[in-house]
């Protein structure tokens, strides 16, 4: 392969890798539950326990239906690359991730769930002619997970439960790319989708006393086959054939999760939760790229993200019979290694401020309202592996710095 061949092919290895990272897991299926860091395990009374612990909906009777959004609008910014400190920020984008839980008492201790979440998502946009662009100008990534399940009250204070996952996706990156040693630049665009990767969840719910709930839940890694094209525009005459275009598959398994939790009903009124929530990275260890025409030579790369964890504290008090109010924190490790940490997912470690509440509108309707404030540890990159030259290699060292702001709606029905 030809040398400008070989760059835009190392680029469809790398952005396919980087954009299914941690930094575009999403947690927020639900206003209570994000009004009180996520530390949700424990809880065994809401119909969001289809996606935090599926075991938890066997505490519910009769009809239950929740359903809503979290609007997420993250910022980030970029200073370098070194020693340059030009401050480049990000395109301003809104994302709407939707929950919706359905559950139903088949017969006493036996209920049926049905939800439809986005497990990953968001994206990444720069200005076409900004520094970066040979490394990112847009990334966007969207999932859609439906889980049937089903949970059973073994004994008053004993449930578990589990959940059929079945995801879809789709994905479109973007990037500059040089033409050397002819003059001018154009654009490389990879599209891809994956219509129903398979995996499981598992949970289990138990309340030694009365006023003290544990939960366990385990959510399985699950494969993604992407199928796709890759397109570039604005490519020389002289190079037509040479830079790689046509059909390409690549996959990703993205990362089992272990979350245990607990609930502590320390007075009437108040509750407190935590959780430990384990996040398995380290299957994200290569990621492969196969061209299905056989003139592109099929390529792999390492990744080498790391297993992580996420601490999650949260508190409910109830102010009247018609009013719960809550706050939580949350403490965010994120799995990237510093030398793959890209323009695409900006990814650093992160702190997470939340509160909202509850209020029953009425005997049988209630809404959740929440906002969550993230805020990523200024990140410096001083060994990239990241190339942002059009042509050679040149690393993208520089300094990221990035939050995040949550709101979230949730209304609830009973019937």
């Amino acid at each position: 392969m030809k040398k400008t061949s070989l760059l835009c092919t190392l680029f469809v290895l790398m952005m396919f890798g980087n954009t299914l990272a941690g930094g575009f897991q999403i947690n927020e299926h639900g206003a209570r539950a994000m009004a009180m860091g996520g530390a949700f395990t424990a809880m065994v009374n809401d119909p969001s326990s289809l996606y935090f612990n599926v075991a938890g909906m066997a505490g519910l009777r009769g009809w239950n239906a929740s359903g809503g959004t979290t609007i997420i609008a993250p910022a980030a910014s970029f200073r370098g690359p070194s020693p340059s400190i030009t401050e480049t920020e990000m395109e301003k984008q809104l994302f709407p991730p939707i929950h919706l839980y359905l559950t139903y008492e088949i017969s006493d201790g036996l209920v049926a769930g049905l939800s439809v979440n986005n497990p990953f998502g968001l994206g990444t946009k720069w200005a076409d002619n900004w520094v970066g662009r040979f490394s990112s100008i847009e990334a966007d990534l969207q999932t859609f997970s439906i889980q049937p399940s089903i949970a059973y009250k073994v004994a008053d204070n004993f449930s578990v439960g589990v959940g059929l996952l079945y995801n879809v996706a789709t994905v479109q990156l973007d990037r500059a790319i040089g033409f050397a040693p002819f003059q001018g630049e154009g654009v490389i665009r990879l599209e891809g989708s994956e219509s129903g990767a398979i995996g499981f969840h598992l949970g289990v719910a138990y309340q030694p006393f009365s006023a003290l709930s544990l939960g366990l839940s385990y959510k399985s890694e699950v494969e993604y086959s992407f199928e796709g094209t890759a397109k570039t525009e604005g490519v020389p005459s002289a190079l037509t054939g040479r830079v790689p275009e046509g059909d390409i598959e690549a996959t990703f398994v993205s990362p089992q999760q272990f979350v245990f939790g607990l609930g502590y009903q320390v007075t009437k009124d108040l509750l407190v939760t935590a959780d430990y929530q384990y996040v398995g990275w380290s299957s994200y260890d290569s990621l492969k790229v196969d061209f299905k025409n056989a003139a592109y030579t099929d390529l792999a790369s390492a990744r080498l993200y790391e297993d992580t964890y996420i601490l999650r504290f949260g508190a409910e008090y109830g102010y009247s019979d018609k009013l719960d109010l809550r706050c939580g924190f949350l403490i965010d490790n994120n799995p990237v290694p510093d030398e793959m940490v890209d323009p695409s997912l900006p990814d650093s470690d992160r702190l997470g401020f939340s509160f909202g509440f509850g209020y029953k509108l009425s005997s049988s309707l209630s809404l959740d309202a929440s906002y969550l404030y993230l805020r990523f540890a200024e990140r410096t990159v001083t060994d990239s592996d990241v190339n942002y030259a059009s042509s050679g290699f040149a690393p993208f060292n520089g300094t990221y710095n990035s939050t995040g702001n949550l709101f979230s709606v949730t209304f609830n029905y009973s019937f």
